[in-house]
């Protein structure tokens, strides 16, 4: 082996051992997340059974709310969704399974 060696990669390129220079850290303003007393309301809102589920709308679709508020309302709305769908299935199989019994004759 070479002593002049410079630790090159299998294309023949140099190794070089400096990394490149990062950006500066851009000055951007970073929301105000939300207080206790906000999540208190927030929380208090969506237990209203109607208006809950249109301010979930609004602040996961609205733009007006926090970032982290409407990725909660977001995630929240899909939960929702899914205990729909899982409800739907869980009382129509309920429900196959009294039909099927009240239909057997003995």
């Amino acid at each position: 082996m070479d002593n002049n060696y410079n630790m090159s990669n299998n294309y023949n390129q140099p190794y070089y051992n400096n990394v490149p220079p990062q950006p500066p850290y851009n000055n951007m303003e970073l929301e105000r997340p939300c207080s206790l007393g906000d999540w208190m309301i927030t929380l208090f809102i969506t237990f209203i059974p109607v208006l809950g589920f249109i301010m979930l709308l609004v602040w996961a679709f609205g733009g007006g709310s926090s970032k982290s508020k409407a990725n909660w309302a977001k995630a929240t709305l899909i939960w929702m969704i899914i205990g729909i769908i899982l409800s739907i299935l869980f009382y129509s199989l309920i429900g196959a399974l009294i039909m099927g019994a009240a239909t057997r004759h003995y």
